[in-house]
């Protein structure tokens, strides 16, 4: 699978892997994508928000964390980036924290994840996170949705174009 493997660019702009989300083309409302960027440079995340609120707030968010990112440093009961993320989007400023994850199988074109389902103290945010053979973590948080099987299917690889400057 072409997004399980580590892009070898000259000089990078972006990160220096393929990011798995929906295509932009895909979604039918406002898309943003943030980096996280290393003191070095070098690309720690990248997480791509979709907004279907029409400007109130996002519906979900992707993020993409490779070894050794920060961002995956979390306390026991600490949310995830992402969660984080979406509770600032939306302006929500009370404490979640986890409450309980589980462990599920779940069949990506034709390979099997090991999904792990985060329930929060914020009854309104769906989580799942799944490791990639590269070693990148992908977490996908929603608001106010349930996280269906049916989601999987619409992650892809995004094109290298959308992460670069110019």
């Amino acid at each position: 699978m072409s997004f399980l493997r580590r892009r070898s660019a000259a000089t990078p702009a972006g990160p220096d892997f393929d990011v798995l989300a929906m295509d932009p083309g895909d979604w039918p409302g406002n898309l943003g994508a943030g980096l996280l960027p290393a003191p070095d440079g070098s690309c720690q995340g990248v997480f791509l928000r979709y907004d279907l609120f029409g400007g109130r707030g996002p519906a979900m968010i992707i993020g993409n964390l490779p070894e050794g990112s920060p961002a995956r440093e979390l306390d026991e009961d600490q949310v995830p980036f992402e969660v984080a993320q979406l509770l600032a989007a939306l302006g929500n400023d009370e404490p979640v924290v986890v409450v309980e994850s589980e462990d599920t199988p779940v069949m990506h074109e034709d390979n099997l994840l090991i999904v792990k389902r985060i329930k929060c103290s914020e009854s309104r945010i769906s989580c799942a996170q799944f490791d990639r053979s590269d070693g990148v973590l992908v977490t996908i948080a929603s608001w106010d949705r349930p996280i269906t099987d049916d989601l999987y299917a619409l992650l892809k690889p995004l094109p290298a174009e959308l992460f670069q400057q110019g």
